[in-house]
């Protein structure tokens, strides 16, 4: 081997040893926890720098800098951050989007708060705790490995953490202190967090925003190794280390030689970006953060609530700070000039985040394209344009980004959670990274502002008119038919797609507008300094954003307006990080605030960030709204149902033909035939386990079959998408409720009514008098209504598609004897005017009193098919399944 390559290989080993670290780590915590860290980052960065405190300003010998560093500070960061942030989120049965939230608010409060104590500047005297040597990184990487590898298996805490992450409420219930698993995860994370920042910190620059975005790059390992092998974490650190240093070599020349470079000196990036894109999920979570059995959707982070009068007077404040720089000079207005472009990069967040209720860790990338696109054609460097105006490079900067949302929003089509935020994330660094700091695509970029908008004062007020703009389109996604589809998405994706609101076109559509959005103000940022600056795009300024959108209240306009100025002016005239930190923190307060407040999630609380404000459970009153407990009284024929002429159903009715589905080795059904016919209730039974909610889930196609097909009008539907089938005339309901708490009563209704069946809104009225929804009641938020009142308003939303088949699944959880009896009712009716329904269903006396029909199933079978007269229905189907029986 010659001297060059060994050289490499040894510095190679060194970054993937610290590579390593993190890796392992992260798999830990998350194993442990159920928590994907993106905060490790900013723990190596601090860890770092308390080292260098200690050594280099307080003259400590470097060994014993870096253990009471390792030792003593890094687990109490960790065991701090267990014990404030993340164990109260874990005892409310927080779900992973809300813990990710958290995450990123302690990483923006540590990078703030590093820049107020250390300062932004790179700091090149890091200590070196090994020198230039990799073996003993390496060698506390196979220690460290070994030493988890083994735990599980040797001692009580490693067996107790196997039970926790297998089944935390069963590990619990056989004696096992989860809290101090997670807390023990912590530390450990914690601890290699603080050795990977100690091990990297000489080799690249030291400042509050580098080494945590070097870590967050180093999160690809974990990512392959799908959180859960760390030989895998381990082996791919090391190769993709080694590899990164050999690449160095490389310097073709031509077109592309910039380009592969730039690939060969960040792997890690490109891993990263690989990982996220080839698993649709990052990997098996612990069931301490995300408990399997909880059905309830993430919960958003609910906006500041002030009192009224402050509420109708906030616009006007706005105006009145955005208006007040016009009445400056000099600095004090130039000083402001990037605060209207900033909050139109927000607004970008709004409609991603807020609107659409999607996780969007990279709107700072389509920013950065913008700004460079704008950059690029004004000078002409675009090959086949000419230099074009500043205004039309703008605009033309605009259009070629937007399709570029395609690169998120196409994804964004099967992935939640988690998984969205790491694809998000990984595109925005991968843009950055390749893009926006390599010199071939941003050397010698002049950005100059358009003719006629030169000085401060009339470009400030060509950016106020552009946030103008995008403020009355954002109010105008806000209202209407597409406000009512995408405040469904947001708050129940699953929901909203059995509502036959076409969710994929509606994801990629909110992300291509952001993307939009975001390139519009990264142009207008980067004319108001008059420079391309490539850190004002980068990752970490990204977290930032995205963080401070969540904490002012991600669906609200003046959101982007008031952090906007908060961003802007608290960094340009206090101490810089001041506003990180003070986002960060009111990321982290915000929890503990709500629960001093009292104000526990509402169990149909909107799905991503922040939770509808619960209204009073329905009271008795005028106009006929029902008090709570109390049943509609439905009318024996549903005398709302139009005659008005329209599609036909299907001669054929709905059929499954043979449909098995298989999970790993486990057979979930197993060759199931089976009819719903028109005119008629069909009832599916059995007890818990024996396949009837996975078979309700393949006709509704929100599950496909392994084989088999499903069949409608003798047309084969089985690949068909929820929403197609709703669209077809096939309406579900929901066990677990899925309306959508943000909207009205009625708008619920009519959400239905516009992507149903027929998309006819003259439904509304008869499905919500059919119901007994057309009173007060219909005016009310969805969020903080009694459950029966819900159920009426999920049958209803079905109903107002007209539908010719209707799918229901446990639609008495959750109602008294009253509302049963008053839904068999309107069932039976529905049936008399020639819908065929399904039911699944516990509720023996509900059976008895509806179906014609009764198909009981066992090992994913149907073993008996029984036509029996009402009133021994019960008595069929009674050896079977129990009426306390739950799925």
């Amino acid at each position: 081997m010659s001297s060059l390559t060994y050289d490499l290989t040894l510095a190679g080993l060194a970054i993937g040893s610290a590579a390593a670290l993190s890796g392992i780590g992260l798999i830990v915590t998350y194993r442990a926890t159920g928590v994907l860290n993106l905060a490790h980052g900013a723990v190596a960065m601090l860890c770092a720098y308390v080292v260098r405190q200690l050594a280099v300003d307080w003259h400590w010998p470097v060994p014993l800098a870096a253990a009471t560093t390792l030792l003593l500070v890094a687990p109490a960061v960790g065991l701090l951050l267990d014990r404030a942030v993340f164990r109260p989120l874990s005892v409310r049965g927080t779900d992973p989007a809300r813990t990710l939230v958290a995450s990123i608010g302690v990483f923006v409060l540590l990078i703030g708060a590093a820049a107020l104590l250390w300062g932004e500047g790179a700091r090149a005297d890091a200590p070196e705790l090994f020198g230039d040597s990799p073996w003993p990184p390496l060698a506390a990487v196979l220690l460290l490995s070994a030493t988890v590898g083994t735990l599980p298996r040797r001692t009580r805490l490693g067996r107790a953490l196997r039970a926790v992450v297998d089944n935390r409420r069963l590990a619990v219930l056989g004696g096992i202190d989860a809290d101090r698993v997670a807390a023990a995860g912590w530390a450990f994370g914690s601890f290699t967090a603080g050795l990977t920042g100690v091990l990297l910190a000489p080799y690249v620059r030291l400042d509050p925003y580098g080494l945590p975005l070097l870590v967050v790059e180093v999160i690809a390992v974990a990512a392959l190794a799908r959180m859960r092998s760390l030989p895998v974490a381990v082996a791919a650190a090391l190769l993709l280390g080694v590899a990164q240093a050999q690449l160095t070599r490389l310097h073709p020349a031509g077109l592309p030689g910039p380009l592969v470079q730039s690939v060969g000196a960040n792997l890690f990036v490109v891993a990263l970006l690989a990982a996220a894109l080839l698993f649709p999920t990052p990997g098996p979570a612990a069931p301490s953060a995300h408990p399997a059995a909880s059905p309830v959707p993430a919960r958003r982070t609910e906006p500041l609530r002030l009192h009224r009068p402050l509420r109708l007077s906030l616009p006007l404040l706005a105006a009145v700070l955005f208006l007040l720089p016009l009445g400056l000079a000099g600095d004090g207005l130039h000083t402001a000039l990037p605060v209207p472009a900033t909050a139109v990069i927000l607004l970008s967040l709004v409609v991603v985040s807020g609107r659409s209720g999607q996780i969007s860790l990279g709107q700072a990338a389509y920013a950065g394209l913008g700004a460079l696109f704008t950059a690029l054609l004004a000078d002409g460097r675009l090959p086949g344009l000419p230099p074009l105006p500043e205004l039309a490079s703008l605009a033309l900067s605009v259009a070629l980004t937007a399709p570029l949302g395609l690169l998120m929003g196409w994804p964004a089509i099967r992935r939640h959670g988690l998984a969205l935020a790491l694809t998000t994330l990984a595109f925005g660094v991968a843009v950055s990274r390749f893009v926006l700091d390599q010199p071939y695509a941003t050397a010698g970029l002049t950005v100059s502002r358009p003719a006629g908008f030169t000085s401060d004062r009339a470009y400030y007020l060509l950016e106020l008119s552009l946030l103008l703009a995008c403020l009355l389109l954002v109010a105008g996604l806000r209202k209407g038919r597409s406000g009512r589809a995408l405040a469904a998405l947001r708050d129940h994706e699953e929901g909203a797609s059995a509502a036959g609101v076409r969710v994929p076109a509606l994801k990629v559509l909110s992300f291509v507008a952001g993307a939009a959005l975001a390139a519009l103000g990264g142009g207008l940022l980067s004319m108001s300094v008059q420079a391309f600056d490539p850190t004002a795009y980068d990752p970490v300024r990204g977290l930032l954003w995205f963080a401070a959108v969540l904490v002012l209240g991600a669906d609200s306009l003046l959101t982007a307006c008031t952090a906007a100025v908060l961003l802007v002016a608290l960094d340009a005239g206090t101490t810089t990080g001041l506003a990180a930190a003070l986002i960060g923190a009111l990321a982290l307060l915000r929890p503990l605030l709500q629960r001093l407040r009292g104000r526990g999630a509402h169990p149909t609380a909107p799905n991503l960030w922040t939770r509808v404000p619960p209204v009073a459970a329905e009271q008795s009153g005028a106009g006929g709204a029902p008090r709570r407990g109390s049943a509609p009284a439905a009318p024996v024929r549903p005398r709302g149902r139009s005659r008005s002429p329209g599609p036909r159903p299907p001669q054929h009715p709905l059929r499954a033909h043979q449909v098995r589905l298989a999970y790993g080795g486990f057979l979930a059904l197993d060759a199931v035939d089976l009819t719903v016919p028109y005119g008629h209730i069909t009832a599916l039974v059995g007890a818990n386990g024996a396949g009837k909610s996975t078979l309700f889930h393949c006709l509704c196609g929100t599950l496909r079959p392994t084989s088999g097909r499903i069949e409608l009008g003798g047309t084969d539907i089985t690949r068909r998408a929820a929403h197609t089938r709703t669209r077809l005339g096939v309406a579900r309901t929901f066990q677990q409720l899925a309306v959508f708490p943000s909207l009205t009563v009625e708008e619920n209704v009519v959400l239905g009514a516009e992507h149903g069946h027929r998309r006819d809104r003259s439904a509304v009225e008869p499905a919500l008098r059919l119901l007994a929804l057309d009173g007060p009641v219909r005016h009310r938020p969805a969020a903080g209504l009694p459950t029966g009142t819900l159920r009426r308003v999920e049958l209803a939303r079905a109903l107002a598609g007209r539908p010719h088949t209707l799918l229901l699944d446990e639609p008495a959880a959750g109602l008294d004897a009253a509302e049963t009896a008053a839904l068999a009712r309107v069932l039976a009716a529905l049936a008399a005017d020639g819908t065929a329904v399904l039911v699944v269903e516990h509720d023996l006396d509900l059976v008895a009193d509806i179906a014609g029909t009764v198909h009981t199933m066992a090992a994913g079978s149907i073993v008996t098919s029984t036509a029996v007269p009402r009133a021994v229905a019960a008595t069929a189907v009674a050896p079977t399944v129990s009426k306390r029986t739950h799925r």
